[in-house]
């Protein structure tokens, strides 16, 4: 899908008389999509909003538990995909957590009601991708952008910032659930609860470790892209809310 600067320019050409080829070399635009934008640029607007939303949407009526959670999933492992006439968003689980995906494709489902996430295993076996397809997926997860996420900004703007602030459990539990894990530490014969979290996004682990300090959860940095969660009342309060990964 071309951007539609490149359509007004073309047209601008044409209008001014010049044929096909010289449209396109003066614009690097194929001489055979120059001719189909002169002779159908009504099919060919059309399909450029396909895929579009008018934007208007009141976040304020977002259910905060479920936006959370699956903010928290699409931070950690999703992503959104341009299709031909839509958007698709993909959260990419692992299969050893049939619940995990389960609760990922209620939240889908609640946030865009009449209709029904997908879930597709890979062929390995190994990972499971819940997925929908909608117009409006940009516009709720605006940190959507070219590229891998910890090498573009990450940051909520301030209706998601509210709603995180409404829930942030929910949350960290997305964010757990997606990216971290909760591990039986056997230190001298002594077990412990750990939770980990890891991203290589400097802007997504401040987003967990500022909601973390919020709950009033102390942490530390175990490595440069690992935050740890090691006291027995840190732990315990964690468990609370996200306990063993289902």
């Amino acid at each position: 899908m071309r951007p539609a600067s490149e359509f007004r320019q073309v047209e601008q050409l044409i209008t001014a008389g010049l044929n096909d080829c010289e449209i396109s070399r003066e614009t690097g635009v194929p001489r055979r999509t120059v001719r189909d934008w002169r002779t159908q640029p009504a099919k060919w607007d059309r399909e450029r909003r396909a895929g579009t939303c008018d934007g208007a949407h009141d976040f304020s009526v977002l259910p905060a538990e479920v936006y959370c959670y699956l903010l928290g999933m699409y931070l950690g492992d999703g992503c959104i995909s341009r299709s031909r006439r839509t958007w698709m968003l993909r959260i990419t689980c692992d299969t050893q957590y049939p619940g995990i995906i389960e609760r990922c494709r209620e939240a889908i489902d609640i946030l865009m009601p009449g209709q029904r996430a997908g879930v597709w295993t890979r062929p390995s076996g190994t990972c499971a991708d819940v997925y929908l397809c909608s117009n409006h997926w940009p516009c709720l997860f605006p940190q959507h952008g070219p590229g891998l996420k910890h090498r573009r900004p990450i940051k909520l703007e301030p209706w998601q910032q509210n709603l995180v602030e409404q829930a942030p459990e929910d949350f960290i539990r997305g964010l757990i659930h997606s990216d971290g894990c909760r591990v039986i530490a056997n230190d001298r014969g002594v077990k412990s609860i750990r939770y980990h979290f890891t991203n290589h996004s400097e802007d997504i682990l401040g987003l967990f470790t500022g909601t973390l300090d919020r709950l009033g959860i102390p942490w530390t940095r175990s490595t440069q892209y690992v935050v740890s969660i090691y006291r027995k009342a840190a732990t315990a309060r964690l468990d609370e809310f996200i306990g063993p990964k289902c």
